[in-house]
């Protein structure tokens, strides 16, 4: 055998260097477990015996994707009826305000005076029921004729119409109702 094969050498060389390498073995390990720990367990707490349950600190967490002008309404109640502003807010002004697929800018009275010449009710039947690339109701299917019909008003408005705001009828049972507040008393 030639003595190439018998030069084969290791770093520990002494039982001092085998002692120290395994401790290092296992020291290693367990000082970057006790580190990543520390790491972890060091952030601002969430649970019990910290703020974060505080009607403030929920507030901040939800603050940017909340809508401040939201308002929860009761699915089973009567149906209130947005404003001709709060609709064009919510629904149309995605294209009304920038002229999206050629949809007449609010306030340009040139775009409008067309549309204003043919008068409230066709205004109003082309917003119900669409025309070209505008959807019926704007894509709100949820929109009442009424709530359809302020809108028009206001739009028009804004751009030169003088229309007169959609009278509402009462509901049936406010109507029963209002007579007999009225009364005189016997």
């Amino acid at each position: 055998m030639s003595s190439a094969q018998h030069e084969h050498e290791s770093a520990i060389k002494t039982p001092k260097q085998l002692i120290a390498a395994v401790v290092a073995g296992f020291m290693v390990p367990i000082v970057c477990i006790v580190l990543l720990v520390q790491y972890v367990t060091n952030g601002q707490k969430t649970g019990a015996g910290s703020d974060s349950q505080t009607p403030e600190m929920i507030a901040a967490r939800i603050k940017p994707v909340s809508d401040d002008g939201f308002t929860f309404r009761d699915a089973a109640g009567p149906k209130q009826l947005l404003s001709g502003e709060e609709v064009y807010k919510t629904t149309c002004a995605a294209c009304h305000s920038a002229g999206v697929a050629g949809a007449p800018k609010v306030g340009d009275a040139a775009s409008w005076q067309a549309r204003i010449a043919a008068g409230y009710d066709t205004l109003v039947s082309h917003a119900i029921n669409g025309l070209r690339a505008m959807p019926a109701k704007g894509g709100n299917p949820d929109l009442d004729d009424v709530e359809i019909q302020r809108t028009v008003v206001y739009m028009a408005n804004q751009s030169g119409a003088k229309f007169k705001e959609p009278e509402v009828k009462a509901p049936a049972a406010a109507e029963g109702a209002a007579p007999a507040a009225d009364a005189p008393a016997k």
